[in-house]
């Protein structure tokens, strides 16, 4: 039995859509209406956030509010490595998908020795550097800094000096880049990609399981090809970011998709790459309440949440 400890991220400083940082209390509320104790039986722990800088310039147009992105790194990477080195699994509740680069570092330093593997569960790759990104929004990039990627051969923005100071510092938090290296990324129904991301993941020969894969082969199937293409990993860190669900069930969140997965599929695939021993954290992300006023969304995320830590406690 593992002792799980819940880091909370309220933080959406990397999202174009405002209300992500209302998610994980949004959760909370799906708990208690299925009236669970479960955020009564974890230790928790809320990580500051710099949601603040919303009121303020969004700086670089090409890396928005990249300063603070950079202060959130470090502290989620504090966190988390804290969390490790306490022998507890972390298990992140956060707001837009940016500061999953601080988690991956946290990771990281806490081990840097060991090899690590990402299970990325998105509609996205988040694989853009400001160098690359239609949108300048950081939550399209932090596969990007944990890779310490700038993809300068699809460059189409031109960066100045102290945006390009920042993103070397993002990359580097930690003392350590690359945090992950290209063989160890699986890719999870990532659907909506832009032609610099696919690039990379051609180029890369980065594993994405498609729904129609997911659906061909079944979850349990998907599960078990996703952990044995990582065996030569010594850790994997699972992220799920909600929008891999279909649109038509994640309106709660601020880039919802067509063509992805049901809840049951998602709860079913979380459970079962939960049972690998290699799992050292779990992460969920981009919850937004404010698009979705039946809560139904949130309802969905813990009720994956909970398959994910029923697996954990019951190893």
């Amino acid at each position: 039995m593992r002792d799980l400890r819940i880091i909370e991220v309220k933080s959406e400083i990397g999202a174009g859509t405002r209300g992500a940082s209302l998610g994980v209390d949004a959760v909370k509320i799906a708990a208690l209406d299925f009236g669970s104790r479960f955020f009564k039986q974890y230790k928790s722990v809320e990580v500051p956030n710099e949601n603040h800088l919303l009121l303020e310039s969004t700086g670089s147009p090409f890396a928005k509010r990249i300063s603070g992105i950079l202060t959130m790194y470090e502290r989620v990477s504090e966190e988390v490595h804290r969390t490790i080195k306490n022998n507890e699994f972390p298990i992140l509740l956060s707001g837009d998908h940016s500061t999953a680069g601080g988690t991956i570092a946290g990771i990281k330093i806490a081990n840097p020795k060991l090899r690590l593997g990402v299970i990325w569960i998105d509609a996205h790759a988040d694989i853009h550097s400001p160098y690359t990104t239609p949108s300048g929004n950081m939550h399209g990039m932090p596969m990007a800094v944990s890779l310490g990627e700038d993809n300068t051969e699809q460059k189409v923005n031109k960066l100045d000096q102290e945006t390009i100071n920042y993103w070397y510092q993002l990359k580097n938090v930690g003392g350590i880049c690359p945090k992950v290296l290209y063989s160890d990324v699986v890719y999870i129904n990532v659907r909506d990609t832009e032609k610099q991301e696919d690039y990379l993941i051609k180029k890369n020969g980065v594993k994405n399981f498609t729904t129609a894969e997911i659906r061909r082969k079944g979850v349990e199937k998907v599960a078990l090809e996703a952990l044995a293409m990582l065996d030569h990993c010594d850790i994997i860190y699972v992220s799920f970011d909600v929008d891999s669900m279909d649109a038509s069930i994640s309106k709660g969140t601020g880039t919802p998709v067509p063509n992805g997965i049901t809840e049951k599929e998602a709860g079913n695939l979380v459970a079962r790459l939960m049972q690998s021993p290699k799992v050292c954290c779990f992460e969920m992300v981009e919850v937004n309440p404010t698009l979705d006023s039946q809560n139904i969304m949130a309802e969905n995320a813990f009720e994956i949440l909970l398959r994910a830590t029923n697996q954990l406690i019951n190893d």
